[in-house]
């Protein structure tokens, strides 16, 4: 079915979603040379927190030329030891989660430029889905094609339904958390677009931040807000980022829109990827919080972006390929 019905519990239910993966990666292990064969791989048999870091100078600009020794990362305020870098273009999977309230008609050919436009910048080799929600949350592509990377077919999906009704997002981010199971790219990012609250969910905001801090999932938020919208909730948008390493913006006009999708484009793009082995291995259903440090070894401060910590869960069995994997 292509509808995607929320005859579900209100209870959050445990989810498979983990940052926690037993996984072979194509990465530079700290404290090893990286191979020159792009193909080989390294094995890491033990368990991982990936971390996707954004590193700017203080113009606002992507630094390149960072090194594993000059990251520092503490979980619960404990130095963990870096066992993975890389800072590379890899495939991402991608779900657009785009509000079709009836609100957002006018707004509609603005948000479907911009999401045309984060699709041109993006990796041959990405995934894409098109989640679409207003008081009902519904996949764009057809049922039985999980993504795409055409932008034909993306247009497609963002345009087949006319906007109505009312919003249900954090109902489409829990569609958007539960079809990232299917993806087959180490690197996963939501980006929602929405023009108010949540005024129709089945789901709660704890739920799917709970949800979120147990995935390893980035979520970026466009807020396009109406200053006449009582339903408009900026906090939310805010919340879901900084919990995940994304980031919020909140754009004056819905015409600025392809500009911010162009910069979460390259800010995927220009992240480091960083692994390590907690100190503390015990999977006990507790939050840890995540921290990293940068220094610069050619001067200048360094502004730092990546989750606020994860939910440690048990790990559970999954059919993904190893991350960058041809």
């Amino acid at each position: 079915m292509n509808a995607y019905r929320m005859a579900r519990s209100r209870r959050c239910r445990p989810y498979g979603y983990t940052l926690l993966l037993l996984v072979s990666f194509p990465w530079q292990l700290a404290g090893q040379a990286v191979t020159s064969n792009p193909g080989a791989t390294f094995s890491v048999n033990a368990d991982l927190v990936v971390l996707n870091v954004t590193a700017r100078d203080r113009a606002g600009d992507f630094i390149s030329t960072l090194r594993p020794e000059d990251f520092r990362v503490y979980e619960d305020g404990r130095p963990q030891e870096i066992r993975l870098f890389r800072h590379e273009d890899i495939p991402v999977t991608v779900g657009l989660l785009v509000d079709n309230s009836s609100s957002m008609g006018s707004k509609r050919n603005d948000v479907t430029a911009a999401a045309l436009a984060f699709v041109r910048s993006s990796n041959p080799r990405d995934e894409i889905f098109i989640v679409n929600f207003n008081d009902r949350v519904t996949f764009g592509l057809p049922s039985q094609e999980l993504f795409s990377a055409n932008p034909a077919e993306l247009e497609r999906a963002l345009n087949h339904l006319p906007p109505y009704g009312m919003t249900a997002l954090y109902d489409a981010i829990e569609a958007g958390l539960e079809h990232m199971q299917k993806a087959t790219t180490g690197k996963k990012v939501l980006i929602v677009i929405s023009d108010g609250g949540d005024n129709a969910s089945h789901y709660k905001l704890s739920q799917v931040l709970e949800a979120a801090e147990r995935s390893d999932v980035m979520i970026y938020t466009i807020g396009i807000f109406d200053e006449h919208n009582g339903d408009q909730n900026p906090r939310v948008l805010r919340k879901l980022a900084s919990a995940t390493g994304g980031e919020a913006f909140f754009p004056t006009e819905s015409s600025q829109m392809t500009s911010i999708c162009q910069r979460i484009a390259a800010d995927i793009r220009h992240q480091y990827t960083i692994g390590y082995i907690p100190s503390n291995p015990k999977l006990d259903n507790t939050y840890r919080s995540i921290r990293v440090t940068v220094k610069n070894p050619r001067g200048g401060k360094v502004f730092v972006r990546t989750r606020d910590g994860y939910i440690a869960s048990p790990r559970q069995d999954s059919s993904a390929d190893p991350v960058g994997a041809p």
